[in-house]
């Protein structure tokens, strides 16, 4: 598979170091951005070609992983348009960039799968929501989803709109988890703890409890009710969030980021 990165940032760093582990030699991977330095330790690491404009090597790729930020990806598109007479997939990581908007600047284009991935995708471990317009073949849709479990796993949505409440539970969730944990390191350290062990505590609870969740067939709620016995330290701990509306908020809060997933949607693609 040939691939071209335009943008060679972190995820899009993350994404060759995955594809290198699964494809080896056979991964031949093409980069545009205009920093050198990035370049330069892509080529060396990864045998990568490069270049700081939209070249024709990309037009001979299969793929071409669009790794901008939102804001650059109008004029992304515009150098990318001229490029795309063979029919590669185009693959956007660029969050709020609605696929509509992206057919548009690209002239028309509609061999495009939007994602949405998240940042433990750069140590492997990432979860990448997907979405194709009909424009995507089969062929194209299995290349899209390769490229995406190189740095974890993914799930793929019929309807684009799904998107939004994806960024508000996976790729904002990161996010809350940190949150959730500084919460408990001060309170370890409040307690007498020290920050440390209060981190380390924190950590391995949160690592060991999902892990639990996820190789349980049990639903979340019976594995929570199996920690809170009625009178005892968790019952006590469950009773003051829900007295706080600790729940209510945490799900009005990922309304809120999806909510504004849509709004940034509406103001990207502006004309």
């Amino acid at each position: 598979m040939k691939i071209a990165f335009i943008g060679g940032g972190n995820m899009a760093t993350a994404l060759i170091a995955g594809l290198a582990k699964e494809l080896g030699a056979d991964l031949q991977v093409h980069v545009v951005d205009p920093n050198a330095e990035a370049l330069a330790r892509l080529a060396s690491q990864y045998g990568a070609t490069t270049a700081h404009a939209i070249d024709a090597a990309v037009a001979s790729c299969e793929v071409v992983v669009l790794a901008v930020k939102p804001q650059q990806m109008r004029d992304v598109a515009a150098a990318l348009a001229p490029q795309l007479g063979a029919g590669p997939l185009v693959l956007s990581i660029a969050a709020g960039i609605r696929s509509a908007d992206l057919a548009r600047w690209l002239g028309g284009y509609r061999s495009i799968v939007r994602t949405m991935p998240n940042t433990p995708a750069l140590i492997g471990m990432g979860i990448t929501g997907m979405v194709a317009t009909n424009g995507v073949s089969e062929a194209q849709r299995a290349a899209a989803d390769s490229v995406m479990r190189a740095v974890g796993k993914t799930v793929w949505l019929d309807n684009e709109d799904l998107i939004d409440p994806v960024t508000a539970v996976s790729g904002s969730g990161p996010a809350y988890v940190f949150y959730f944990l500084e919460a408990m390191q001060a309170a370890a350290v409040e307690m007498g703890l020290s920050a440390e062990q209060g981190k380390a505590l924190a950590l391995a609870t949160f690592a060991g409890a999902a892990e639990l969740a996820a190789q349980s067939p049990e639903p979340l709620e019976v594995l929570r009710q199996r920690v809170t016995s009625k009178g005892g330290t968790t019952y006590a701990a469950i009773t003051s969030m829900e007295a706080s509306g600790v729940k209510a908020a945490i799900m009005e809060a990922m309304k809120a980021a999806a909510a504004r997933g849509r709004e940034l949607g509406e103001e990207l693609g502006k004309d």
